[in-house]
């Protein structure tokens, strides 16, 4: 059977502004239909690295958790620390970059908590019937969470070709420990005809892992934790993935992670496709956005909203001026493909598909 998935684009009319919007799409997508009295719910989106400007504005945040809070639920906005350079590594860091952009209990009305302790390392290990993963070590206070919902800013990915509700979830909550787990098969390899020596993936390795001799990256694969930002701030295309199917592993396992996420819970799913950045938010600037606004979308499934979000996207004309745009995709070819050959989407969605995640068939409902 196809999920439900509610779309809404962008406009608005007579005195209802966007924030409004969002909060009539999540009802009517049924988010009231989830008791929230009294339970703790754990609001997963992304706060944005020092430096990006492409991430969710704390209004969207804001008004999710006026939804939940007069459905009587007791809501926090979480996210887990991150496994490389950057200034999100550690709880007390990452509260700092959230508070200053905005995410913060005055401007959100609740608080905010970095979902996996002090240093990463705070995890509870969930069994779940997986291909590849086992047991996934999900952040500790988003495990404790009664309710999970996923605000996710929808935008191309360097690994998993583009990050959605799936990656939000997966990645997103896992501890340092779960997101090596998760990254283990897309540790890189040298190209040393394309490397020129210039260091920026030696200045981006958060383990020191990278060094350059004789004017070619060299790797300590004993150190390296396979998070790929050297492959994606590469100039000169010199990093790629080891393994041959590197990319894929990764969003088989993110798919995975995130079934670990929301077992035995109840979920719902926003994402939102604006400021469609080709990279990740997780990094220190962000590219030109390869796509206009496509919309904000709901469900209680987050395969179908993935698929949903990447289909209405393909429909989307590129921008000219913009890395997509530069690549000039022909007709019929996946953007987030000619963005990032080297990373396979679908692969996410078939496992999610696989262990009962969701289902990517799905209808949509749009609201004016």
């Amino acid at each position: 059977m196809a999920s439900k998935v509610y779309f809404t684009n962008m406009r608005v009319r007579g005195d209802e502004n966007l924030t409004e919007k969002l909060k009539r799409l999540v009802k009517k997508a049924g988010i009231e239909q989830i008791d929230f009295r009294d339970r703790f719910v754990a609001i997963k989106m992304h706060f944005g690295e020092k430096g990006n400007l492409a991430y969710l504005r704390p209004n969207y945040a804001k008004a999710i958790v006026d939804v939940v809070k007069k459905l009587g639920g007791k809501p926090f906005v979480t996210d887990c620390s991150t496994l490389y350079v950057g200034a999100r590594k550690n709880a007390l860091d990452h509260l700092e970059i959230a508070y200053e952009h905005g995410f913060n209990p005055f401007s959100l009305g609740c608080h905010v908590l970095i979902g996996d302790g002090l240093k990463g390392t705070d995890e509870v290990a969930v069994p779940i019937p997986g291909e590849y993963v086992k047991n996934a070590l999900i952040g500790r206070e988003i495990v404790d969470a009664d309710i999970v919902i996923s605000l996710t800013h929808f935008k191309g990915h360097e690994g998993t070709g583009f990050g959605g509700a799936l990656k939000n979830l997966g990645m997103g909550c896992g501890s340092s420990a779960g997101k090596a787990e998760m990254h283990e098969t897309e540790k890189p390899a040298v190209n040393g005809a394309a490397c020129v020596g210039c260091g920026v993936c030696a200045r981006n390795c958060a383990h020191d892992a990278i060094h350059v001799e004789e004017k070619k990256a060299v790797i300590d694969y004993a150190r390296c934790k396979g998070c790929g930002r050297c492959i994606g701030v590469c100039p000169t295309k010199a990093m790629r993935p080891g393994q041959e199917k590197g990319c894929e592993m990764l969003s088989r396992r993110v798919a995975e992670y995130a079934y670990a996420v929301v077992k035995d819970k109840p979920s719902f799913h926003i994402s939102l496709a604006i400021d469609i950045s080709p990279f990740c938010d997780c990094y220190g600037s962000n590219d030109a956005p390869i796509l206009p606004d496509v919309g904000m979308f709901a469900s209680f499934d987050p395969v179908a909203i993935d698929q949903a979000c990447a289909d209405l996207c393909n429909r989307e004309k590129p921008f000219a001026d913009s890395l997509l745009g530069e690549k000039r995709p022909v007709p019929g070819v996946d953007f987030f493909h000619a963005l990032h050959p080297d990373t396979n989407w679908e692969a996410g969605i078939e496992q999610a598909e696989k262990i009962g995640l969701g289902s990517k068939a799905y209808e949509l409902m749009e609201m004016a």
